[in-house]
């Protein structure tokens, strides 16, 4: 595992998005989401999307949008990746794809709400319009970013037919197990690695990402 790919999510000043580079992470998350404690404006999204290297990747992360709202969002942070954690369905997604174009070099990221093993074989109808699956805790007061973990047994045994990350309640003491027990190759924090709701820690999340890349 120490090709590992890392998210932090959630992110919302340049301090920590600075550490989180420097701590190995591959991935940087924004989140639009007004009812969030991490929602930022669009204008504050770019300015940090921009500040990445070009080596790492930033995610926008959009709930339930219409379709005019999406489109403004996207084109606003011109994000490398847009990460849909609401209940968007599949035709949702397919017009994202269609939209943003063949060449736009955009992924789409869908994140669902695992509660059995059924949830796992449902996400299998994403197939072809997500590039990847975000297998998250199922949503309680805020779509994601709860500090609520899955039962990972579900996901080491599922047959997976698609790319995923693994996410809900992951920090730097669990993470080990949790990559030991799932065999994930993409892992995603957000409220693991907060002092608070919202308030990112630097020294937490440089932890996460060491124990994620010497699991």
């Amino acid at each position: 595992m120490a090709n590992i790919a890392i998210k932090i999510c959630g992110l919302s000043t340049p301090e920590t998005v600075d550490a989180a580079v420097a701590a190995g992470a591959t991935h940087i998350g924004f989140v639009h989401f007004e009812p969030s404690p991490r929602h930022l404006p669009l204008d504050r999204a770019a300015e940090l999307s921009r500040r990445l290297p070009g080596h790492v990747r930033s995610v926008l992360l959009l709930v339930n949008m219409d379709v005019r709202a999406r489109a403004q969002a996207i084109a606003a942070v011109q994000p490398d990746v847009v990460q849909f954690h609401g209940s968007e369905t599949p035709e949702y997604l397919a017009e994202v794809r269609q939209q943003a174009g063949p060449d736009s070099g955009l992924e789409i990221w869908k994140a669902v709400g695992v509660r059995d093993s059924a949830s796992l074989e449902d996400a299998l109808r994403y197939r072809g319009v997500a590039d990847r699956l975000l297998y998250d805790a199922a949503a309680g007061k805020l779509p994601g970013g709860n500090g609520l973990a899955i039962d990972w047994s579900l996901v080491g045994r599922h047959r997976h037919q698609m790319p995923w990350i693994l996410a809900g309640g992951l920090a730097a003491d669990n993470i080990a197990r949790a990559i030991r027990e799932t065999g994930a190759d993409m892992v995603d924090a957000s409220s693991g690695v907060e002092s608070a709701p919202g308030v990112k820690d630097v020294d937490r999340i440089r932890a996460f990402c060491q124990s994620a890349r010497n699991c």
